[in-house]
């Protein structure tokens, strides 16, 4: 089995359309998607909709989460932006949408980690930047999952490591390669405004993964976000840095 794995597009349409094509050319049996599709000042409407049309295997973020439960009033600015965007089709398609999903014996699918959709799952916070969390730390957010793979997404931070035999990937982010969070503060930063997507195969009964690191008009999601007057998005989808660094 080869599987391409997306998540974390926020809404960034170009960014999901290049990554699309070049899993195509790649010859992957299927595509799944992590979550945090929509939530951004991009085209999140836009973006969904391509995303039906697809039919991929989807998993709801936190981000849908919020947008489904949080009263407007208690949104953060991306997700007001978004709700104001989308019709009742897209709001019933987020709406049935699984938070974590066993694809099938080997696979175990999640946002964040197995247990929360906003905890990272190999990612600890350090004087307001992350780092790599240590084995232990990996295996008390596990709390005893078993699975030879388990795929998440939620910090835009490539990655893939073994734990116990398990093989733990993260994708990156297709849509927003850097982001500034205050729960609790940190930064998060690719270095480059490229789209970023993962494959898992299993081959002889071991899985290995490879990323792909993918140029698409960044400039036009940066254009986007300056016009809904989101400076700190425009920057960092222009150099997948934040402003003050």
């Amino acid at each position: 089995m080869r599987l391409a794995l997306i998540s974390d597009i926020h809404g960034n349409l170009p960014a999901l359309e290049a990554v699309l094509a070049d899993i195509r050319q790649r010859g992957c049996d299927a595509v799944v998607n992590l979550g945090d599709c929509l939530s951004g000042p991009l085209w999140p409407r836009e973006t969904a909709q391509l995303l039906m049309a697809e039919n991929h295997t989807t998993l709801a973020g936190n981000h849908e989460r919020q947008l489904l439960n949080l009263p407007l009033a208690q949104q953060n600015e991306s997700d007001r932006f978004t709700a104001s965007q989308l019709t009742a089709t897209e709001w019933n398609w987020l709406a049935q949408l699984p938070a974590t999903l066993q694809l099938d014996d080997d696979i175990l699918l999640c946002h964040g980690s197995p247990h929360s959709d906003i905890v990272y799952l190999t990612e600890s916070i350090f004087h307001g930047r992350t780092v790599l969390s240590t084995e232990n730390e990996i295996r008390r957010r596990l709390e005893g999952t078993k699975s030879a793979v388990i795929a998440c997404g939620h910090t835009h931070i490539p990655r893939s490591l073994y734990l116990d035999d398990i093989l733990i990937v993260n994708p990156g982010s297709v849509g927003l390669q850097a982001y500034v969070d205050d729960h609790p503060p940190h930064t998060i930063e690719n270095g480059s405004p490229h789209a970023r997507y993962g494959i898992i195969e299993k081959s002889q009964h071991t899985w290995k993964s490879e990323h792909f690191t993918i140029p698409y008009r960044h400039d036009l999601a940066a254009e986007k976000a300056q016009k809904e007057n989101r400076t700190d998005w425009a920057f960092a989808l222009k150099y997948g840095r934040t402003p003050s660094t």
